[in-house]
């Protein structure tokens, strides 16, 4: 897959089904929609590593039932997570801030860009999926009201600027972003809590759909991401179906993870060494200790 959690899982799979199960790996690019429609039509590629499978779960759990694919284990224990989002320097000042009326009571805290007549509320770069969550919960809990701007980043760049941006001068900021990602590794930010709970089913029936024309304030569904293999693949490999049954990451981990590599402007391939040898506890969880060594050993002599 060609976002960097997904590289960078899919080379620490690379290299430990090489080094640890003697297997003959390749990695080969593609994407969810395109990866997911080959495995169940064509019997290829044998591995998705990272596959946020809401966006075709219909797809994939008929594939499951034909006898084409299976879930072979959970990527993200926590799922991938969305939400609202203000810097922890704000919250450690006014704890009512991780809140959305604690949000709402301050509101000229977040000043505007253009307009200082108003709030700033950064939403999700147009064209985006989220986009449309992002400006039916804006309008759902009327953050227009209490004067907010829902504001349009123009990328994920600008998005992701504008945090740093806040953060290097300890400003007000207040946002649509998602985990795991490297900001979210490098920002300590805290997630403001709706007080509403999760409506699952109101989200898929009316947050997502652009034409719901009476949203109602929900946090975000956690998305499920998994591993997926063909059912040919899972047949011939039952060792390397047991680790990935296992190998599973938590969104502060890959957060970190994703930082250091953003840092370090490393590519997924680079930043398996640097994985193997930090986080030796996480990793050597998912097998038996005989295939452990052998990882150990290989990226020694690296």
């Amino acid at each position: 897959m060609n976002w960097n959690s997904a590289t960078l899982i899919a080379n620490i799979d690379r290299f430990i089904l090489e080094h640890g199960f003697d297997c003959d790996a390749e990695l080969v690019p593609g994407d969810t929609m395109p990866t997911g429609t080959a495995m169940i039509e064509k019997g290829q590629p044998d591995i998705a590593p990272e596959f946020w499978s809401n966006s075709m779960k219909s797809a994939l759990d008929q594939g499951v039932k034909d006898g084409r694919i299976r879930y072979a284990g959970v990527t993200l224990s926590d799922g991938g997570e969305e939400g609202f989002w203000v810097p922890a320097y704000m919250v450690e000042k006014d704890p009512s801030l991780a809140t959305i009326a604690g949000i709402k009571a301050n509101a000229k805290l977040f000043e505007h860009p253009e307009d200082p007549s108003k709030s700033a509320f950064m939403g999700c770069p147009a064209g985006w999926n989220c986009q449309i969550s992002t400006s039916q919960l804006f309008d759902a809990m009327d953050l227009a009201a209490s004067g907010f701007d829902l504001i349009d980043p123009g990328s994920g760049a600008g998005l992701s600027g504008s945090i740093a941006k806040a953060y290097e001068r300890e400003e007000a900021w207040f946002g649509y972003y998602w985990a795991p990602t490297a900001v979210l590794g490098k920002y300590n930010m805290v997630k403001v809590d709706f007080g509403t709970g999760i409506d699952e089913k109101h989200f898929k029936e009316c947050i997502t759909q652009n034409d719901c024309l009476t949203p109602k304030a929900t946090m975000y569904p956690p998305s499920a991401v998994d591993s997926v293999v063909t059912e040919e693949f899972a047949a011939r490999a039952p060792e390397v179906m047991a680790y990935l049954a296992a190998r599973s990451f938590k969104n502060a981990q890959m957060n970190e993870l994703l930082a250091w590599m953003e840092d370090q402007q490393a590519d997924g391939e680079y930043s398996v060494e640097h994985f193997i040898i930090n986080y030796e506890d996480t990793w050597s969880q998912w097998v038996d200790s005989a295939t452990a060594k052998k990882i150990k050993k290989a990226v020694s002599e690296l």
